[in-house]
């Protein structure tokens, strides 16, 4: 278990929870409301700032039932919060569908899952050694 410290910058925002105990996600809320017409983004903030600690990410997550109900989505998906940021969490939403779409204040509208990161020290080399899969990309994966 690890401690993240989380700031309200605004009263009525609503603080990052599980919406069941042992969910990955924590589900983020909309501290404005905004309306996307049909294929129309918006940034909607939610109020919070986060201290994501050393050795961690936090990915800003689309939420599926927004996703399968009414097209909503993330521009930016996951989203990346590095461990030095400290601003208030935004979430760039996208209306895919064929109807408007209204964010209220409250309204869940994402997800924030921390991810273990390691140290990366990236070393330049002539040639990379040969994998199974090679260079083949997308479309790629065995059936």
């Amino acid at each position: 278990m690890i401690d993240v410290a989380v700031r309200r910058l605004r009263p009525d925002a609503e603080i990052p929870s599980q919406a069941y105990e042992g969910d990955a996600g924590l589900d983020l809320a909309a501290c404005e409301p905004a309306v996307l017409e049909p294929g129309e983004r918006a940034v909607v903030p939610t109020g919070v700032a986060v201290e994501i600690p050393e050795g961690y990410a936090g990915f800003v997550q689309p939420r599926s039932g927004l996703a399968a109900r009414h097209g909503i989505g993330i521009v930016n998906s996951p989203g990346l919060i590095d461990s030095g940021y400290r601003g208030e969490i935004l979430v760039v939403l996208l209306n895919t569908g064929r109807e408007p779409f209204s964010v209220d204040a409250g309204m869940r509208i994402a997800q924030l899952v921390l991810v273990a990161v390691g140290d990366v020290r990236l070393v330049e080399v002539d040639e990379l050694p040969q994998s199974e899969r090679g260079e083949r990309g997308f479309g790629s994966s065995k059936v």
